[in-house]
């Protein structure tokens, strides 16, 4: 699948590591910049996609609740009978957290891989990813946290970035006991295998994607990884469009 974009159309993506933080309310801790995500796009209305949960209702509902708060509509893509034509109106789609490995094989049985990607990378569609629904924004769904409970058809995702995200990035408790793989060490193994570079978004962190400007935002610096080259840390506000070009 081609992530090139379409001559005059502009990537407009908000990829948040999470939707739920400590100290914050659900979403609270966006709500000001993905308020004026929205309100810069002229979205009065948002088509959620829960299929990384199994409770399609219960989920579209608690993100609906907060949206409308905020002064947003929101409309759960599930209720459609035509998914695919859904995606062709949808004044914004935002895709939440859950399974990785189930909102993939979701997306693909429903033929609405290549239908996202067009619709944000040939009509400027803005695109909202918390968690799961950033792992799916990228290359691939290859360097997500979750277990495969099922099985996608396959590990490529919408390609609306030319690289990869793990939200949740956790470093390495300072004197913990723990002695299993740390994050930075999973994605290293990716990394002997692959050469996508890999943004360890931490809880709270957002990347804000302007056409050919990306932006990390939130209260947490980032960590980037990339093959056959040392971690590098970036601090929130820091331009990182280098990493569109890649």
């Amino acid at each position: 699948m081609s992530s090139l974009l379409k001559m005059g159309a502009k990537r407009q993506l908000f990829l948040m590591s999470s939707s739920t933080v400590h100290g914050y309310e659900y979403l609270q801790h966006a709500e000001n910049d993905m308020s004026a995500f929205f309100k810069k796009n002229n979205v009065q209305k948002v088509l959620f996609v829960p299929y990384a949960l199994t409770n399609h209702d219960s989920y579209t509902e608690k993100v609906a609740t907060v949206l409308q708060r905020w002064g947003f509509a929101c409309e759960g893509i599930h209720r459609k009978s035509d998914p695919v034509q859904a995606v062709k109106e949808a004044q914004a789609i935002y895709i939440g957290g859950g399974n990785t490995f189930l909102l993939l094989k979701s997306l693909y049985e429903r033929h609405l891989v290549q239908a996202i990607h067009d619709r944000v990378l040939n009509q400027s569609v803005p695109y909202v990813g918390s968690s799961a629904g950033t792992n799916v924004a990228t290359r691939s769904i290859q360097t997500t946290n979750d277990m495969p409970i099922v099985c996608p058809p396959s590990f490529d995702a919408l390609n609306l970035v030319p690289f990869n995200i793990n939200p949740h990035y956790l470093d390495p408790e300072v004197g913990g006991t723990h002695k299993g793989e740390t994050r930075e060490e999973r994605i290293a193994q990716f990394h002997e295998l692959n050469d996508a570079s890999v943004l360890g978004l931490r809880e709270g962190s957002t990347l804000l994607v302007d056409g050919e400007r990306a932006t990390l935002l939130g209260q947490k610096s980032a960590r980037l990884f990339r093959r056959g080259r040392e971690p590098e840390e970036f601090e929130s506000g820091t331009d990182l469009s280098f990493l569109l070009k890649e």
